[in-house]
């Protein structure tokens, strides 16, 4: 099976969430997934039969609508001569841009990453997108992350190059007692039960959330002192997560600022994972670009002319990027023009002043594309090498906010 690049999964899973947030007036919108092996002209019969049953739908509007969806995707499914080794995956329907009557007709058609188990023919009013999206999620590496000290714990999720806190916990548990004699025998006394109920209460929460994760390829645990020892040494974890335990670190926090101490460790010991290698990129960039600031080329306008150029090495982008490319024109004077734009909602008012050759109020937005497609696009014609970087690490962070998440690195950096 072929693996996806990073990228192409990238590109899929933004197909997916784009599907996922399209709706339809009534049952008008079709979600068609076919496994390997089945039949292209068995299911061509089958949804000839539901264009049959389609024909007695009482509403005219969603009549009409059903059945050029069905028509479409049996069109598409006449191009097969067999079902592709994954399956294959057809949404179709009638897309409101407005008020009824402006809809308009959509159709997509995906390969899976993962072949597929079932058959699925559903008639709704959005598309059924969940199957990819559990596919999407199976294709993660996944490692756990426990921090903890006699303050508190948190546990989390380094699932691909995303980093989630599932749980935070606070221990209640009193500092050291100062004096001597009884009273302080009799305190510490306490104090090792509170933190025995402690460790008791983190690894409850510990086997509950890794237990649940089926690809989960290792568990790191950390804090300070010697509170994470005395944890491990006790029966407080499942065996089988025992078995996965693949460091023990020192950090001083458990918190949000512990997590990243934490990733910063981790570079040797998660060599091959997916964030180590995004954390990699991006310091590499911030590395050249403090060097040698004419090695770099920062932000969309940039970037496509050193790309148009010859001389980029390779683009970063931050992944949840949502600037948008939009050109405007003059319907007075014809007069037309580009702007990124980086909060949609913030489109129309661009439109809503006079224009700057003709001061006529006469603007109107002709086209949109998001800065990433732009980019991926120039990008695959001109065969440079792209990486998608994760906002939820510190260096995309960075490269989003101080960069504006459009990156390269020139190549004689």
């Amino acid at each position: 099976m072929k693996k996806l690049t990073r990228t192409e999964v990238y590109k899929l899973r933004r197909a997916i969430r784009q599907l996922a947030r399209k709706k339809g007036r009534g049952t008008e919108l079709i979600s068609l997934y076919i496994p390997p092996g089945r039949p292209i002209s068995d299911v061509i019969s089958m949804l000839r039969q539901e264009l049959s049953t389609a024909a007695n739908i009482k509403s005219r509007t969603t009549r009409k609508n059903v059945m050029a969806a069905l028509e479409r995707v049996i069109q598409r499914l006449k191009l097969f001569k067999s079902t592709p080794p994954n399956g294959l995956v057809i949404f179709s329907g009638a897309i409101p841009r407005g008020p009824p009557g402006s809809e308009r007709m959509e159709i997509y058609v995906l390969e899976p990453p993962l072949p597929l188990q079932t058959y699925l023919y559903r008639c709704d009013n959005r598309f059924h997108t969940e199957i990819l999206e559990q596919m999407l999620s199976s294709l993660d590496e996944v490692y756990g992350l426990l921090l903890l000290d006699t303050s508190g714990a948190s546990v989390s999720l380094i699932r691909g190059s995303h980093v989630e806190i599932v749980k935070e916990m606070e221990s209640g548990i009193p500092g050291k007692h100062s004096a001597g004699g009884q009273s302080a025998r009799r305190f510490e006394r306490l104090r090792e039960m509170e933190v025995n109920l402690f460790f008791h209460r983190v690894g409850k929460w510990v086997n509950k959330i890794f237990l649940s994760e089926d690809r989960l390829q290792g568990i790191i645990v950390g804090g300070p002192a010697h509170t994470k020892n005395e944890f491990l040494e006790g029966d407080y974890l499942d065996y089988r997560l025992k078995d996965k335990i693949i460091a023990i670190i020192d950090v001083a926090d458990i918190d949000e600022q512990g997590v990243k101490q934490a990733l910063a460790q981790l570079s040797s010991i998660l060599k091959d994972a997916r964030i180590t290698k995004e954390r990699e990129l991006g310091q590499r960039f911030l590395s050249v670009a403090s060097k040698s600031p004419n090695a770099v080329a920062i932000g969309y306008d940039e970037v496509l002319r050193r790309m148009r150029e010859g001389v980029v090495d390779t683009v970063l982008i931050v992944e949840d990027l949502s600037s948008v490319i939009v050109t405007i024109k003059c319907n007075n004077c014809g007069y037309h023009f580009t702007k990124v734009v980086e909060d949609p909602t913030q489109i129309r008012k661009l439109v809503e002043v006079p224009c700057p050759n003709c001061n006529s109020y006469g603007l109107a937005i002709s086209g949109e594309k998001e800065v990433v497609d732009a980019v991926l696009e120039e990008a695959d014609n001109l065969s440079i090498r792209v990486e998608i970087i994760s906002s939820s690490i510190e260096e995309g962070v960075i490269l989003k906010k101080a960069f504006g998440g459009v990156v390269a690195i020139l190549k004689w950096a």
